[in-house]
């Protein structure tokens, strides 16, 4: 996929979802070489899962991109995530708390499944308590071929936000931004949708 071609679906994107939302390129799949497509496409921030490929992204990259961390946060990686991100989607222990340094959203796991990280709504406020710097949540829904099956679990988070007070709203991939975003997303996390075929 060429600069040209990520800057036309990223242009595009930007539109559907308006100026209120923040698009964050998800980078999980991407290899280093290729972010350079992305900084040319006009990307601003990307969005990384793992910390060991955001420590060699960053390295070639640095101030090209404003970085996110958007995967599971293990409490030994946080001084990681807090030196290069400016923000950190997946807060869910405690112990990520007290080792991470950056504002955070607090991941919420709202459709109960194991396989999900996050903390359930019920746990929420003793993590808003043990951290400061809580700018709002984030959740994904279960995996569904209509993106409409989503908005219930989106509707959820905003409401739980507004309940504790919280403005920032990180929901929303490639299969569903839209609907995230009519829901009150303030961040959307895409990558399929930005460059595959």
């Amino acid at each position: 996929m060429s600069p040209a071609e990520i800057r036309e679906r990223y242009e595009r994107i930007r539109e559907e979802v308006g100026p209120d939302v923040t698009v964050v390129a998800a980078t999980k799949y991407v290899a280093p070489e290729d972010l350079a497509a992305l900084a040319e496409a006009g990307v601003e921030v990307v969005g990384e899962n793992r910390a060991q490929d955001l420590r060699a992204k960053h390295d070639l990259y640095g101030d090209a991109f404003r970085w996110h961390f958007i995967g599971h946060l293990q409490s030994r990686k946080a001084p990681l995530v807090s030196e290069i991100c400016e923000l950190c989607h997946s807060l869910a222990s405690e112990s990520a708390a007290g080792k991470l340094t950056i504002p955070a959203l607090v991941e919420v796991n709202l459709s109960g499944e194991a396989t999900k990280s996050g903390v359930t709504p019920e746990e929420l406020p003793a993590l808003l308590e043990a951290y400061p710097d809580v700018r709002g949540l984030m959740t994904m829904p279960p995996a569904a071929g209509d993106p409409e099956q989503s908005r219930p679990y989106f509707r959820r988070l905003r409401e739980l936000a507004e309940r504790h007070g919280l403005g920032d709203l990180s929901m929303g991939t490639s299969q569903d931004y839209r609907v995230a975003a009519e829901e009150g997303a303030t961040y959307v996390r895409v990558g399929a949708v930005l460059w595959q075929r």
